[in-house]
């Protein structure tokens, strides 16, 4: 299995192998030589692109300052942030990830892998005194998404709601499975989804979960995002068997709209 070491005082990934990967299996992650990995709140950022995307229907994009992203997720405008922000464009355009499979059917070799990035161009323009991009008309930000990615948000778009994803900014494991069950009801053309919870092609492996080695502490974990879903999204069509070794998904199509969060409710 490969591995990436990171510098202990710097989060800089020094070196990573291949690791095999038998699909159904997580994406695997690489990244380039002395590059921090993306971790946390970077994930807001391919939402918030993805958005300018469909909004300005181009691969390139043009915006004015960061506060219009810190805004958008109802995130304090300081310099904590900010700062945040401009080092997760950094390490989102230094990761790539790669799909792939080493299987050898009929006894020989084969290889079949695909990569993937997010961005192609980033030119951010930033104030080191003030902590803030210069003010509108100065400069202008601009960032090219890359081919792979436009045609993926363009072709398969989903009702994510701004809210709920501003609600759970805090809470990246929690955001992800709601992105998840949103996907995975929307594109349920009726059927009922019944996915196990662990073991191969389970909820588990599907979102890359590798921190949580005991089944029962894994099943904890997600009945709780799954209440914290439901308490901001009512209408969600997913619930656990009665066995409580699968999650059942109907398709969100026929349901109520998704109720936006309220700002100031408490997620347990």
């Amino acid at each position: 299995m490969g591995r990436t070491n990171r510098n202990s005082k710097t989060g800089c990934a020094s070196r990573v192998e291949s690791k095999k990967a038998k699909y159904p299996q997580p994406p695997l992650r690489k990244v380039h030589y002395e590059t921090p990995v993306p971790f946390g709140q970077d994930r807001l950022i391919p939402i918030w692109v993805a958005t300018l995307a469909l909004r300005q229907k181009s691969r390139q994009l043009h915006f004015d300052s960061a506060a219009q992203m810190l805004d958008f997720f109802h995130l304090p405008k300081d310099g904590p942030h900010y700062r945040r922000f401009v080092e997760g464009f950094k390490r989102l355009f230094g990761a790539t990830i790669f799909f792939g499979t080493e299987d050898q059917p009929h006894s020989a070799p084969f290889l079949d892998w695909t990569r993937f990035h997010f961005f192609d161009v980033l030119k951010l323009w930033f104030d080191t005194a003030e902590d803030e991009f210069p003010s509108v008309g100065r400069h202008d930000n601009a960032i090219t998404v890359s081919e792979a990615f436009y045609r993926e948000i363009d072709a398969h778009r989903i009702p994510v709601e701004r809210e709920i994803v501003a609600a759970l900014a805090h809470a990246p494991g929690v955001l992800d499975f709601y992105i998840w069950l949103v996907w995975k009801s929307w594109t349920n053309h009726g059927a009922v989804a019944r996915i196990p919870l662990v073991g191969p092609r389970s909820l588990k492996e599907q979102l890359g979960v590798a921190a949580y080695p005991l089944e029962r502490t894994f099943r904890l974990t997600l009945r709780r995002w799954l209440r914290t879903v439901r308490a901001l999204w009512p209408e969600c069509p997913a619930r656990l068997s009665e066995d409580h070794c699968a999650l059942v998904i109907a398709s969100s199509r026929g349901v109520g709209p998704i109720c936006p969060a309220p700002r100031n409710s408490p997620l347990s």
